[in-house]
């Protein structure tokens, strides 16, 4: 049984990319492709992933424009057919109605607030209410627009979950497995498995299971098992 883990494949290197998928494939869920990978692949370099693996592809690019481009831009990767595709929420329900529109067989996903940003983020910003309520408010716009998975740090779960209802699958970056120690830009945390339990359908996870590529792809796989029991026991 796979684990509910998007697997955040953020790496230029194509080659590097297909062995994390292979290090991984048949534990983890999901395969992340971000901008990096997108604007240094394109959609050949998308497709070479998908076809190197089980796993359903999320493509992360965040689209965040006026609707008629987003419109275009989801038509750009249509024939991707990737099982996520990300927007901001921020861009206002129209927009991310261009894009369900474009991409009907895709679940658009709604990005609410950046895990990165602190509280005092939130308000240089310009958000007229802290993370929780603003997640809140882009989520449901986000919904509004047809959007049916939504992005969310771990600690805004619950009141996201209460708001969208149990059909729309909850994504979460800025989970942090329990034994480690720091070094990343997230800023609102939990572990995987604390995320879970408050609602979250998947946790994105990167840089706690491919960094250890360093030490082979033996010791990729065995951090993924590592992490897939925990979040499954």
């Amino acid at each position: 049984m796979r684990a509910p883990i998007v697997l955040a494949v953020d790496t230029p290197d194509l080659a590097v990319a297909k062995e994390w998928v292979k290090a991984t494939d048949g534990i983890i869920e999901v395969v992340k492709l971000g901008l990096e990978f997108y604007l240094t692949f394109g959609n050949e370099g998308v497709r070479q992933i998908a076809e190197s693996t089980q796993s359903d592809i999320f493509l992360d690019l965040k689209l965040h424009d006026i609707p008629h481009t987003v419109s275009g831009a989801a038509r750009a990767v249509a024939s991707l057919q990737p099982k996520f595709l990300t927007v901001h929420a921020s861009g206002g329900t129209a927009m991310v109605r261009a894009a369900t529109d474009a991409m009907p067989n895709t679940s658009i996903t709604g990005v609410t607030i950046l895990t990165s940003l602190s509280e005092t983020d939130v308000a240089d910003i310009g958000f007229k209410s802290h993370a929780l309520d603003s997640a809140v408010g882009l989520a449901r716009i986000a919904i509004a627009g047809g959007a049916r998975a939504i992005v969310c740090s771990p600690l805004e779960i619950r009141a996201v979950r209460e708001v969208v209802g149990a059909q729309i699958s909850i994504i979460t970056p800025g989970v942090r497995p329990s034994d480690s120690v720091g070094g990343d830009d997230q800023m609102r945390t939990l572990t995987p498995r604390q995320a879970i339990d408050a609602g979250a359908n998947y946790v994105v996870i990167g840089r706690p299971i491919t960094s250890t590529y360093i030490k082979g792809a033996g010791a990729m796989r065995e951090r993924a098992i590592q992490l897939a029991e925990e979040i499954l026991h």
